[in-house]
């Protein structure tokens, strides 16, 4: 009997450490950017779709923002179509284009169905629907990389629209230039942007990793806040590279457009949005305007 209401006593506790971040969030705006390995692992899945559902049901009005280029990639081999990336974008001719579009929707639409089976109403888009995204033809370093979208503009209307009548806006990467043509966007970009466009409170990026390293040799340099400025440090010590350079430009880029923080988590880590959200702690890298308020005191 005491071990049960040992256990009953720490998950109260647990609701009370809560409380201060439901009030701080509610009917606030934040953006979860869904990818990596936890889009593949169907447990993994299921957990970061009940926390997006939890944040909705306890005041909160979040977007997702998902990718799917390890799909995308699976796909193209079926049809025996190699993919090629430069700089860590897809290389995007008409086929490529055309599969990625089919499988971003599968997606978002398999989003869509797993947040409403837990009782939350949601609706899939892409950045077509409302003209959302509207983008331009990206080059790398002068290089042509097909139908590749850099974002010119984001449309708020529709994914305001959802919000305000109770659903999760769920995003898919695809844009249309000034002539109508589909453009493959990066949904870390598309992410950002969307952010920024809506002021979201919060941005967070599901990863596979658990947030920036010091030195990405030593996974004891974790480091659990960044601020602005020791971001451009990091980014002009060279220590970062691959993936993970133009996602800390992105976030950094986010912030100085007036998102009030960025995390990065990682998303293998079941249930990790709610011990970002709600555990006074918090896990992952925080990147934030030093001149603003920590939520979590221990930062």
């Amino acid at each position: 009997m005491e071990v049960v209401m040992e256990q009953i006593l720490i998950k109260a506790q647990t609701l009370i450490e809560a409380l201060p971040y439901i009030q701080k969030f509610n009917n606030k705006k934040v953006v979860v950017k869904y990818g990596g390995s936890a889009m593949l692992d169907e447990n993994l899945q299921l957990n970061v779709i009940k926390d997006v559902a939890l944040l909705k049901l306890v005041g909160m009005q979040p977007i997702i923002v998902h990718g799917g280029g390890k799909e995308i990639t699976k796909w193209l081999e079926r049809l025996g179509h190699e993919s090629h990336f430069v700089e860590g974008l897809r290389v995007t001719d008409d086929q490529t284009m055309e599969v990625a579009e089919m499988v971003l929707g599968k997606v978002n639409k398999n989003l869509v169905q797993m947040v409403e089976k837990l009782g939350v109403k949601a609706v899939g888009i892409s950045g077509k629907d409302g003209s959302t995204l509207k983008v331009e033809k990206k080059t790398v370093n002068g290089q042509d990389i097909g139908y590749v979208g850099n974002i010119k503009e984001v449309n708020v209307n529709l994914i305001n629209t959802l919000i305000n009548n109770d659903f999760v806006p769920v995003i898919a990467p695809i844009g249309l230039d000034d002539d109508y043509h589909n453009y493959n966007i990066n949904a870390d970009d598309v992410a950002c942007a969307v952010a920024t466009a809506i002021g979201a409170e919060k941005l967070v990026f599901l990863t596979d990793i658990e947030g920036v390293y010091a030195d990405p040799e030593d996974k004891k340099s974790l480091i659990s806040v960044l601020t602005l400025e020791e971001a451009d440090e990091l980014i002009e010590s060279g220590f970062v590279g691959g993936g993970m350079l133009p996602k800390i430009k992105n976030c950094v880029d986010a912030v100085r457009n007036g998102v009030n923080r960025v995390h990065i988590l990682d998303g293998r880590m079941e249930h990790c949005l709610l011990l970002e959200f709600f555990t006074n702690r918090g896990i992952g890298t925080a990147i934030i305007d030093s001149n603003k308020i920590f939520e979590h005191e221990a930062v």
